[in-house]
């Protein structure tokens, strides 16, 4: 009878033994719950990109910065500034994009080392459970009938083969609650980052307002006739079927007052007219390639030139999700052809950069420039509205859609 319950529990513990496997290695795309589909590769790309746009935020600012210590006079200092602070502003925002993804990676990690060390603990919970109820033997049981040698060794051997086993168990076990710790850690860190960036995006956001206040009083003398001008664009888009239609008419408007600025002026009278050579005949211009150019938010991609969007329209721009509030800045160099709101497209910007170029960005909430100004590249024109907002940006040549993604890099 003795020998039968020992050999009972040297099976349960041998089995328990037997179920002490090692778990598979992770293979790097397992999909958790709670990530969307996402994968641990898509986690760490949006790492990648967010802190390469934050590397060239940073780029940009350093070099509006020097700029601005070099201008002479006051209106061109604030307006560099102003430019600077609001590549700077991007930069905390990409930081704020690069801090989430962080927390998402480790968040993925915590996940998966979860998993695993309740697999770890599963076997070593049942061979410890075995091995009890080999041990629950009464005390003066055992007194009455203290066995024979027989099994005595019996015991031994399935305590020599049980030991190790947990032994190393336990060991694995130990090493996954320090990488626990460690990772506990690693969050509590990504965190805090991402608290300091939202507080300097806040710090950084209040800093440019005043700039902008700044610029605005600096170059009160150049807007004399920004009201006009808006007046007559507002018009436009009460007269405009459509944005497609609105757009068509300023670039009308634009290559009519490039063609007046290309006129030549007055020419002196010569000392001699009878000697004077005929004027030489106009030579068409050479058809200027595309402007230097740069996506005016930090953001993630949606929707691309020709995909269908959502709402089962064809795209003729990029749709870019961005922080709520994130700054928007012209593309390009140009000249404000239309700011405004404009048929369900909220808050629109149409910038005109000469030779038949024009940029789109509609989804704006608060805009910071008016009809007639003329933008740099990189200078504050605009914030997104709060939440997770998207914009729209197209970039057309003489009426047709370009792809922005060449001009920009994002292939």
């Amino acid at each position: 009878m003795r020998r039968g319950i020992i050999m009972a529990g040297m099976a349960v513990a041998l089995a328990a033994v037997a179920a002490t496997r090692l778990p598979a290695a992770d293979d790097g795309a397992i999909i958790l719950p709670g990530t969307a589909g996402t994968t641990m590769a898509q986690e760490q790309a949006a790492l990648k990109e967010a802190r390469r746009q934050a590397r060239e935020a940073r780029e940009r600012a350093e070099r509006l910065d020097q700029q601005a210590g070099l201008a002479g006079q006051e209106a061109e200092r604030a307006r560099r500034q102003a430019a600077a602070m609001a590549a700077r502003i991007q930069e905390s925002e990409a930081d704020i994009q690069a801090a989430q993804a962080r927390v998402a990676i480790v968040t993925r990690l915590q996940r998966a080392q979860a998993a695993r060390l309740a697999e770890r603990q599963e076997p070593v919970v049942r061979l410890t459970a075995a091995l009890q109820s080999m041990a629950r033997r009464p005390l003066a049981l055992a007194l009455a009938q203290p066995g024979t040698m027989s099994d005595a060794i019996h015991m031994r051997a399935v305590l020599a083969s049980v030991l190790p086993v947990i032994r190393a168990r336990t060991a694995g076990l130990r090493a996954e609650l320090a990488k626990s710790r460690e990772l506990r850690a690693t969050a509590q860190q990504a965190a805090r980052s991402l608290t300091d960036s939202r507080d300097e995006l806040a710090r950084r956001q209040a800093a440019l307002r005043d700039l902008e206040t700044r610029k605005r009083v600096a170059a009160r003398d150049l807007q004399s006739g920004s009201a006009l001008e808006g007046e007559r664009a507002l018009a436009l888009g009460e007269k405009a079927r459509d944005i497609t239609d609105l757009m068509g008419r300023l670039e009308d408007a634009g290559r009519i007052r490039d063609a007046l600025a290309a006129l030549p002026g007055p020419t002196p009278r010569p000392p001699r007219p009878d000697q004077a050579a005929m004027p030489a005949e106009g030579q068409p211009r050479a058809a200027a390639g595309p402007p230097p150019y740069r996506l005016p938010v930090v953001g993630q991609l949606v929707t691309g030139l020709g995909e269908i969007s959502g709402s089962g329209v064809r795209s003729r721009g990029l749709t870019l999700a961005t922080q709520g509030g994130a700054q928007v800045v012209a593309p390009t160099a140009g000249r404000i052809g239309f700011a405004g709101p404009y048929r369900g497209y909220g808050q629109i910007i149409i910038i005109d950069h000469g030779q038949g170029w024009t940029t789109l960005i509609t989804g704006l909430h608060r805009l910071s420039v008016a009809v007639g100004d003329s933008v740099r590249q990189g200078d504050p024109i605009a914030v997104t509205g709060p939440g997770q907002p998207q914009i729209t940006v197209e970039l057309r040549r003489n009426g047709r859609p370009v792809d922005i993604v060449p001009l920009v890099g994002m292939g």
